[in-house]
């Protein structure tokens, strides 16, 4: 509060009466010696201001209150008078006056024995009192229990302070154990009189140890609860990405294929890794891996998207650079800031090829018969998910006795190498792996050194295309047959359909299932197709295929036909007759419509 502008502001009566008592002298009370008023200067000692206009007056010049001024005014000091305590310097304090009133706990020991000089409240709280002038071994049995009596040896000798982190403190008759970080520190201990053991006196300077423990039990808890954090975090993303991966691979009739996939060691967070077969029908067989750039949650979710988006594209059966522009696309709808790379391929048993497409993914390793590994070295787009990009497909022999491998960057790329230096070790290997898929991948994942602890994820999907001799072969057949158009191909092509079912000794319902099929599929390309055209008849294992081809790359559907209409019921006998049916384009234009027919097993 600023008193003159408080006192300006009194009534004329009290501003008189403030100034009749300031210019009287106080009474002193009875007993209490009189103190000499303090003059008010006069008028011109008011200070000025710099433009000559007098400052405002203060409560020390206007004297409207005196107390203030005599609370601001040091009265001279009295001979009875006390002179002021200075505060004690460090050099007077004593070990008790620091080191006692410190929360953490403190021992002091010295010698080679580690005689027991002295320990704080502190510590004596957790372990309890403490006899001094014993030896650290029997005064101390705690810090033999945690290790420090060598470390305590190794700072006596050394003069080097030593520290060790994050010790359990049992806690004993408390309601939780502790943790404690001691720091060991070399001392000298002075001469200080007896001791409070006499035949342990301290009659000269001394070496000792000065034990410091830090309590860090609530960092630990806090550590622990965010690594279970993790863990739980961890652990919900290797679930959401196992069960966004196939549980049970498709086996086609062509190919043997395995897959497996290890996530990161614990301390990695689960990443984007992902693996698909798809049978498309007629044979052939859709093989897909991929890699969601980033971790955890969000890498799993973007990867089980485009994993369904594989399988929603892979059913129209398009060709594979057509499946990565949809799905290059969609990429960037789920995620623009997620990158993915991907390796989409089809294989068809009937030319003996592998044709695939790769959006910035690794090159997939092909073994022939004779054990000679070579990579499929066509063109590579960009990853997924970065547009404006036109995929094209290439393809890479794959005939009876080959084999080949997709698989992620986490197999072959470490840190300290190029990754080239990976895909050629991953060749070596792989030329080497004989055995079924599976014992091909357990045996890629021991070569390259991929253990639980690898930083990294890694997928790898095996697939082999057998050679078959013997019963096996006679499971197995393929014939064609060519049509040049007119009124004489539909009966050419039934009586060739006839002629090969039954020579497959095929059940008589089967075998005139089959017969009707090849017709009406020949029937519907020669009304609506191009030469040249074919009809090819496959049998596997566990199979019925018949396929016609023609060069009208039209693809048909199936339409409810009226009763008054003289066409448009051949796709829909097929498709009633039929386990299923399908039709594609095929590359060099044109397309194909098939279908199959289950065969009993046993």
């Amino acid at each position: 509060m600023i008193f003159t502008r408080w006192s300006a502001k009194l009534p004329g009566t009290q501003r008189r009466a403030a100034a009749r008592s300031d210019r009287a002298a106080p009474r002193p009370a009875p007993g209490t010696p009189a103190v000499p008023p303090t003059a008010a200067p006069a008028p011109s000692d008011v200070p000025a201001a710099a433009d000559g206009v007098p400052s405002a007056p203060t409560a020390a010049t206007t004297g409207s209150v005196p107390a203030a001024r005599a609370e601001q005014t040091d009265p001279a000091p009295s001979q009875d008078r006390a002179p002021a305590t200075l505060p004690p310097t460090v050099d007077a304090l004593s070990v008790h006056d620091i080191l006692g009133t410190i929360p953490a706990l403190v021992a002091v020991v010295y010698g080679p024995e580690h005689r027991l000089a002295y320990v704080n409240g502190a510590y004596a709280s957790v372990f309890g009192p403490r006899p001094a002038g014993h030896t650290a071994r029997e005064a101390l049995p705690e810090l033999d229990a945690l290790g420090l009596l060598p470390l305590m040896d190794q700072v006596l000798r050394s003069g080097k302070p030593r520290t060790v982190k994050s010790r359990k403190v049992p806690g004993g008759d408390r309601t939780r154990d502790g943790y404690y970080t001691f720091t060991c520190t070399p001392i000298e201990v002075a001469a200080s009189g007896p001791a409070p053991d006499p035949e342990v006196a301290c009659v000269a300077p001394h070496k000792g140890v000065l034990v410091f423990g830090a309590e860090v039990t609530d960092q630990i808890e806090s550590a622990e609860r965010l690594r279970a954090s993790e863990a739980r975090q961890r652990e919900a993303a290797v679930t959401l990405q196992r069960s966004l991966l196939p549980q049970e691979l498709e086996q086609p009739d062509d190919l043997c294929v395995a897959a497996t996939y290890q996530p990161g060691g614990t301390d990695a967070a689960v990443g984007g890794d992902w693996y698909d077969v798809i049978t498309l029908g007629a044979g052939r067989t859709a093989l897909v891996i991929g890699d969601v750039m980033g971790r955890g949650v969000r890498a799993a979710a973007v990867m089980g998207q485009l994993r369904t988006a594989v399988r929603a594209y892979a059913r129209l059966d398009l060709p594979p650079h057509e499946v990565l522009q949809l799905l290059d696309g969609l990429a960037a709808e789920i995620d623009a800031s997620q990158i993915a790379t991907c390796v989409y391929a089809v294989h068809d048993p009937n030319e003996g090829r592998l044709v695939y497409a790769s959006a910035g993914h690794l090159p997939i390793l092909v073994r022939d018969p004779d054990g000679t590994v070579h990579r499929a070295a066509e063109p590579t787009g960009p990853p997924l998910g970065t547009g404006g990009w036109l995929h094209t497909s290439g393809s890479v022999p794959l005939g009876p006795g080959s084999s080949a491998v997709l698989y992620t960057d986490g197999l072959v790329e470490r840190r300290d190498k190029d990754i080239d230096h990976g895909v050629e070790a991953l060749e070596r290997a792989f030329a080497g792996a004989a055995g079924a898929p599976d014992i091909v991948c357990d045996r890629l994942l021991r070569s390259l050194g991929i253990t639980a602890t690898h930083d990294d994820d890694v997928a790898i999907l095996v697939l082999q295309h057998p050679a078959r001799t013997g019963h096996d072969a006679e499971l197995f057949h393929n014939a064609a047959l060519e049509l040049h158009g007119g009124t004489e191909a539909a009966p050419r092509a039934r009586a060739f359909a006839s002629g090969v079912l039954a020579s497959w000794r095929f059940s008589p319902e089967l075998h005139d299932l089959g017969v009707l099929a090849a017709s009406e599929l020949v029937a519907n390309s020669l009304q609506h197709g191009t030469p040249p055209m074919r009809l090819r008849l496959r049998r596997t294992d566990r199979r019925l295929i018949v396929e016609v081809t023609d060069g009208d790359d039209h693809l048909p559907r199936r339409r409810r036909a009226e009763p008054a209409d003289e066409a448009g019921r051949g796709i829909s006998i097929v498709a009633t007759i039929a386990s299923s049916w399908g039709s594609r384009r095929t590359p060099g234009g044109g397309k194909a419509v098939w279908c199959e027919f289950a065969l009993p097993r046993g």
